[in-house]
């Protein structure tokens, strides 16, 4: 790796799961941090994104912001798209006005899920849902405004807050029975594998679009499976079908990411997704 400092870094998003991991992996002497979330500033206020970026002048614009609930997302679509296209947009206006580089973070939900092998950054993006139609809007704002520019997608990320693996952990505390679909595949990511890509991708001064998940793939109920084993619990994991569980039934039934960008240019691909668990279960218990 190139000894390139960040200077100045950004991060709309701050309390993210991504965000939170990536703050961990920068020391002082690598980056100085302006840390921000919806009540400090919203990246929908365009003109307050805009002051934002005069007044602090910073070397990299990080995205972590973000409605990613699928059924709020639905429920009201403005809302996405206010916050997930246009303050994609605004961020992105911001970083070419102060000559930034932008980090945007996206998601498998741009894809269909109609594949039966995988999708690399090459593949057209086909959503279906609102969430996955509104990131979409954002990466192609991000693309068409900021020069310098890293769209970053991953799958199934978790990590420090709301998610799949803790919402399992809990649900296992009460339930001695969880039904979850063994009709979704994709490649389940720690937020902490993705943060090091990124750090990875702006240290080697990388611009495009790179999908960032963890190798080999599963569906969830094998996913839950093996978050029961590694956490020891005895919680029964129920073999179902997607259309019966609302939370997560809008999401692509196979939508596995590959690396593709990351391998052709010779750069480090994260961890398989079974020791990225395993890391990230183990962090649970000590």
């Amino acid at each position: 790796m190139r000894n390139t400092q960040l200077g100045w870094v950004w991060i709309a998003g701050a309390d993210g799961r991504v965000a939170r991991e990536f703050v961990k992996l920068l020391d002082a002497r690598e980056a100085e941090l302006f840390l921000t979330d919806r009540e400090d500033r919203d990246v929908s206020d365009a003109d307050g994104v805009n002051m934002f970026a005069e007044m602090n002048r910073p070397d990299v614009i990080i995205n972590c912001a973000g409605i990613t609930d699928v059924q709020l997302c639905e429920k009201d679509p403005e809302l996405a798209y206010r916050v997930n296209a246009l303050g994609a947009r605004n961020l992105a206006v911001a970083a070419r006005r102060v000559n930034a580089r932008i980090v945007q973070l996206s998601t498998d939900d741009v894809f269909d899920g109609k594949t039966d092998t995988y999708y690399s950054e090459f593949d057209q993006p086909a959503p279906f849902t609102v969430y996955g139609k509104s990131k979409l809007a954002g990466e192609n704002f991000v693309k068409d405004l900021a020069p310098k520019h890293l769209i970053i997608r991953s799958s199934w990320v978790y990590g420090e807050g709301k998610n799949f693996v803790n919402d399992l952990l809990e649900a296992a505390k009460e339930e001695k029975e969880i039904p979850v679909p063994e009709d979704q595949v994709a490649a389940p990511t720690s937020a902490l594998e993705v943060a090091k890509c990124i750090l990875r991708l702006l240290t080697e001064e990388a611009y495009g679009t790179y999908h960032a998940v963890c190798s080999g793939s599963c569906s969830r109920y094998e996913f839950a499976a093996k978050i029961m084993q590694l956490a020891g619990l005895d919680a029964r994991i129920i073999p179902a079908f997607s259309r019966d569980l609302p939370d997560i039934s809008m999401r692509p039934a196979r939508s596995v990411l590959y690396n593709m960008m990351l391998r052709i240019s010779g750069m480090e691909t994260p961890v398989s997704w079974q020791e990225a668990l395993e890391t990230y279960i183990c962090s649970l218990k000590n």
